[in-house]
Parts: C-alpha cells; sequence; structure tokens
C-alpha cells in the first residue's frame, strides 16, 4: 500500500530549495531556529563577538538545512512549471 509522504517543506517554484513550511510541524521548527538565533543574540552579542556569533548562527543554519534535507521534498533546481495542491503537499506536474 503506497504511503502519502506528508513534506514539512516544499521545494520552491523557482531555483534549488525548500520554501516556507506546509505543516505545524515545519513552523514549528522554523520558530525554534528563530528563537535559538535570538537566544544566541543575547549570550554571545553580535556587537561584542562577532565571530562566535557568525560560528553560532552558522551551526544553526546547517542543523535547519538538515531538518529540511530529511523531512522535506527532495531538492532540485526548477524553474516555473504547473503546481497542484494534494493533502498539504505540492506536487509538479511535468508538461
Amino acid at each position: 500500500m503506497p504511503q502519502d509522504t506528508e513534506y514539512w517543506f516544499p521545494a520552491k517554484r523557482y531555483g534549488w530549495g525548500w520554501g516556507p513550511p506546509a505543516t505545524w510541524q515545519g513552523w514549528a521548527v522554523l520558530a525554534v531556529f528563530i528563537v535559538f538565533v535570538a537566544i544566541g543574540a543575547f549570550i554571545a552579542p553580535p556587537h561584542r563577538s562577532p565571530l562566535m556569533f557568525a560560528a553560532y548562527v552558522v551551526i544553526l543554519s546547517v542543523a535547519l538545512t538538515g531538518v529540511c534535507w530529511w523531512k522535506g521534498e527532495p531538492p532540485r533546481w526548477q524553474w516555473g512549471g504547473e503546481w497542484t495542491a494534494c493533502r498539504h503537499n505540492r506536487k509538479h506536474i511535468a508538461k
């Protein structure tokens, strides 16, 4: 029996990568990312230790990219085309 995969992060319609979250889980991951960046700005203010803050944000960004890769639609280069909504997923219709 085929399993319908629900992607937290759909692929962007133009370019490579992921677009805004499509599910509450994706929005929760994005909110946690933003909260952690804010905590990092409080603990290691960018104006006092810019390299430490930059390294912290890079680590968080790599973690966010990992979650997008794991729970998102497989990334690929796209340039437009038709899309259709299907149970909170966007599916590409090739012509």
